[in-house]
């Protein structure tokens, strides 16, 4: 039996990258999933994967900037597990990639309404459940760019610099409560966001070679590792997967 066998997960973002390499390992750990992405059908792949080890996951379309679409993908994933223990706030975006002059406002605008709103949509939707249960566990994904201004990303540095705020205020409500809640940066890993930064040309971060990126199943193990019980101590913080003591604990190479 794994670590998380017969928590039930919610994975935001769950159709590639991080949020698909996450969902497929937590699984593997036991976990019942339920993954989401705009469209249902893109979690095809990750779905494919958890069946073929005899993991147990559905997938639904939710654009996480509706909070009506959130809280629906909540109930569904109640309905069909019978609770939920821990949501992965893990839905982004990274455009617009532009300078301030240049950007289009609507673009802009949508960056924070899936990146910051579509944190506290899922946390909103989530903590009535983990109250009334006394237990759960959030993960945002956080980014080193929310302390760190990059020419090109205000609409990305700015959203992730609110997602820290969440998850700071949420822990402030919510720690006493019974939840526990991380901010988690998963460093510079190679998704297809990595490739449409490297096209753009702007800032240092695409200038990277691809070489030296993080595989997903670096961050993919650390979320798991924040699900268990090991990271109780840990609760409330936003950590980084570049923090040796961290990547120590969860067995990661240094």
């Amino acid at each position: 039996m794994g670590s998380l066998t017969g928590k039930v997960i919610i994975v935001t973002g769950a159709s590639r990258g991080i949020g698909a390499a996450a969902a497929v390992e937590l699984a593997a750990q036991g976990a019942k999933l339920s993954l989401s992405s705009r469209n249902a059908v893109d979690c095809s792949a990750a779905l494919e994967e958890i069946g073929n080890k005899g993991g147990e996951a559905f997938a639904a379309s939710c654009d996480v900037s509706s909070y009506e679409a959130v809280e629906k993908l909540v109930s569904e994933t109640i309905e069909r597990f019978g609770r939920v223990d821990a949501i992965i706030n893990n839905a982004g975006i990274v455009d617009p990639i532009a300078l301030i002059e240049d950007s289009d406002p609507e673009a802009w605008a949508r960056n924070i309404s899936v990146n910051l709103v579509g944190v506290y949509n899922g946390i909103r939707a989530t903590l009535p459940h983990f109250y009334k249960q006394n237990s759960g566990t959030i993960i945002n994904i956080s980014s080193g760019a929310a302390h760190n201004p990059l020419e090109g990303w205000s609409a990305y540095c700015s959203g992730k610099a609110g997602v820290y705020m969440m998850t700071r205020a949420t822990a402030h409500e919510a720690g006493e409560r019974g939840v526990r809640v991380f901010g988690f940066a998963p460093g510079v890993v190679d998704t297809d966001m990595q490739g449409t930064i490297r096209a753009s040309g702007i800032n240092r971060v695409s200038q990277l070679p691809r070489g030296d990126l993080s595989p997903s199943s670096e961050p993919a193990e650390a979320i798991a590792w924040l699900c268990g019980r090991e990271a109780d101590d840990l609760a409330g913080q936003e950590l980084s997967i570049r923090d040796e003591n961290l990547r120590k604990r969860i067995g990661l190479p240094l």
